[in-house]
């Protein structure tokens, strides 16, 4: 173990990051909220879904630091006086889940068709070549209301809120996973075509096979610098979906439920019940993002 850490400290890789200083403090930001929000348990002072510990008496309490805020409740407390820190780390972890969830399964239903469309071409790869310029032609957002509102509609209402989870991150996922496809195809393309490929094929390895052990794990590089890009996409389209109404229910809201509860009151001027939130979402969006950024450089020799 000591010896993989020694290796990889000593890589390219490590020695692109220690010399990045946005990508320490993205890397920093990024672990301490995942941190927070994986514990949230632990971490949170209060536990915002536990009726019995909420009292309508402490409801729109302004953060600790202004006239009337409570040293309990460092950033507040909503209309339900739920702690707003708290309710920010419990619904961090909603986003996040969704978030990382949806993105493996994008990127399993993306590289899977990917591979399958540049190693055996033809009609094969031309139908799902169509495929993908179909998704693209409609934005990512309207694909996910689109089949979300479709999951709604074939599923009785009081199965909703018990799939909410399951029709968010299939709707996140299947507007996802064109980008992996195209990605892995035209990797595939290249790869397919030289010597290793051709040395499998004429000792008699089955297609499958050289696809799963060749040809994958020299197209997973890209792949894996756009899966870190695409978990902070996922999460705005999750919180989007959210504030929209048509997410997660409300008894276990995530970011984007949180920003839309907030809004309602941000101009009766309790404007910490919604720009917390966003501020968290903001910080967290924008770590993964520049974290994405600083590996996609790191991985690309010509950048070097």
């Amino acid at each position: 173990m000591n010896a993989l850490l020694a290796r990889w400290w000593d890589s390219d890789v490590a020695y692109s990051f220690r010399r990045s200083p946005v990508a320490i403090g993205a890397a920093v930001v990024a672990f301490v909220l995942i941190f927070c929000a994986v514990f949230a348990e632990w971490v949170a002072p209060h536990n915002p879904f536990d009726l019995a510990t909420i009292n309508l008496l402490d409801a729109s309490l302004p953060p600790a630091w202004q006239e009337g805020g409570n040293p309990k409740y460092w950033l507040g407390t909503d209309d339900q006086g739920r702690d707003v820190y708290s309710a920010i780390l419990f619904g961090m972890r909603i986003s996040l889940v969704i978030g990382v969830a949806s993105v493996v399964l994008s990127l399993l239903i993306g590289v899977s068709l990917g591979l399958l469309s540049g190693y055996v071409g033809g009609k094969v790869d031309a139908f799902i070549m169509r495929i993908c310029d179909v998704m693209l032609s409609f934005p990512a957002i309207l694909v996910a209301l689109l089949i979300d509102g479709v999951a709604r509609a074939a599923l009785p209402r009081e199965a909703h809120n018990e799939v909410a989870f399951l029709v968010l991150v299939l709707a996140i996922a299947l507007s996802g996973w064109v980008q992996y496809a195209r990605t892995v195809r035209g990797s595939t393309l290249v790869e397919k075509n030289k010597e290793y490929v051709q040395a499998a094929r004429v000792i008699g390895v089955a297609p499958l096979a050289i696809m799963a052990r060749h040809v994958l794990p020299n197209v997973l590089g890209p792949v894996l610098v756009l899966a870190t890009v695409h978990i902070a996409t996922a999460i705005i389209t999750e919180a989007t979906l959210s504030f929209l109404g048509v997410g997660v229910p409300p008894t276990t809201p995530s970011l984007g439920t949180l920003i839309r509860i907030g809004n309602e009151f941000l101009f009766s001027g309790e404007w910490w019940i919604t720009i917390f939130p966003g501020a968290a979402l903001v910080a967290l969006v924008l770590s993964v993002n520049l974290l994405g950024d600083w590996l996609r450089d790191a991985l690309n020799p010509k950048l070097r």
